[in-house]
């Protein structure tokens, strides 16, 4: 792909550029981290602008009712709205980046006719009923079993670190559907209303104090056949799908964030003090750690440059967005170590200046946790990418 800008990508630009200045200061504040009705009221009014705007899904395909733009286009809008600091997608996170997606790609006509203008309007948002408590990162190991009667799913099990679950409309749900069938073959991939009987959702703690996690407790809950989404059994591959727009295009404005993160570890650095004088900012070392990690942000923003072409193509970006999670999360938890580095014994607190930088650095902790730990990554990369042999299996 050639990401030099044409004259209709440049035009692009400026009429985006121009619309995020003449709008973002028309929103209004942001609302407290846990009140999330407010914060549900908040990202869906953002992400119903965007709509009206014309800039909802714009990786989308026309025909699903996306701008279609080119790999060009989309990376123009993620890199001008991460730099205009204006509102993450946020509770629409799910429904926009993974289901919407794998809706396109593997949903039926009815599944899409019903769920795709929804999401891109902010009318539903979704969470993701992926991770168990017996499970971890091994996510074959699941155990919510769901049992066909008649044209209906009976659904009994829990599942934990959902995301958002507190205001969603749906959730993608992973069940098992065949227990004597080997782990991978017997999962099944369900689109969950929430608001039928027998769902119960917990809010959990995370180590910042935040609450955008639930549990979510499943008792004889009845979903549609008609909300299956692939095969029977088939989940695991479906699953597959939607990881692979996770860690190949989710964390683009994450990217943007490094490089605003970084620049601003260089300008305090500039600004603080050394003790035998000068600033932290002559610091050879440190210098040298800024460069190594500058250029590993450079290089993550190619990777994304080659997962977005092939996403925009209608491939998967299977081998890319292993490696980009591997890495980036890697890279922005070093970030976070320098950024705490040089505030000092400020970085041992979340109130003050930095405090915003102590937070993100705790939060990258579960980065190289989600999606799929680094060692699953590290485990498709070396089996499915390179062809390695499987690691032994105990049971």
């Amino acid at each position: 792909m050639d990401l030099r800008l044409t004259p209709a990508e440049a035009a692009f630009r400026d009429r985006l550029r121009s619309w995020l200045d003449a709008t973002l200061p028309t929103l209004p504040p942001k609302p407290d981290r846990d009140d999330w009705p407010a914060r549900r009221a908040y990202d869906t009014a953002w992400q119903r602008l965007l709509f009206d705007a014309g800039y909802a899904g714009v990786d989308w395909p026309s025909g699903h009712g996306g701008l279609g733009a080119s790999p060009t286009e989309q990376l123009i809008f993620l890199e001008e709205t991460a730099k205009a600091r204006a509102p993450y997608v946020g509770a629409n996170f799910v429904g926009l980046l993974h289901a919407g997606p794998t809706l396109i790609v593997e949903g039926t006509e009815e599944q899409r006719a019903a769920h795709l203008k929804g999401i891109l309007r902010g009318d539903e948002v979704w969470c993701q009923g992926f991770s168990e408590p017996d499970a971890g990162s091994d996510l074959a190991s699941l155990r919510t079993v769901a049992v066909r009667e008649g044209e209906e799913y009976v659904i009994n099990g829990r599942k934990v670190w959902t995301s958002h679950a507190e205001v969603a409309d749906y959730c993608e749900l992973l069940v098992r559907t065949d227990p004597d069938a080997p782990r991978h073959k017997g999962i099944t991939w369900l689109i969950l209303p929430m608001d039928a009987p027998g769902v119960t959702v917990r809010p959990l703690r995370t180590a910042v104090g935040s609450s955008e996690f639930s549990e979510l407790i499943l008792d004889d809950v009845r979903v549609p056949v008609a909300n299956r989404v692939g095969a029977e059994n088939d989940g695991w591959r479906v699953a597959m799908v939607t990881f692979s727009f996770e860690r190949g295009t989710a964390f683009i404005s994450d990217v943007v964030e490094s490089r605003n993160l970084l620049a601003e570890t260089v300008a305090t650095a500039r600004a603080t003090p050394a003790p035998g004088g000068g600033t932290l900012w002559d610091d050879g070392a440190l210098r040298r750690d800024v460069g190594v990690l500058a250029a590993e942000v450079s290089g993550l923003w190619s990777l994304i440059r080659k997962n977005v072409s092939e996403a925009s193509a209608g491939m998967i970006p299977v081998q890319g967005a292993s490696v980009f999670k591997l890495k980036f999360t890697e890279n922005r938890q070093r970030i976070g170590d320098l950024a705490a580095h040089v505030l000092g014994r400020a970085s041992l607190a979340m109130s003050g200046p930095g405090g915003h930088v102590v937070e993100d650095r705790v939060n990258t902790l579960a980065f190289t946790i989600a999606a799929g730990t680094s060692q699953i990554q590290k485990n498709i990369l070396a089996e499915r990418v390179l062809g390695l042999p499987k690691e032994p299996r105990w049971t």
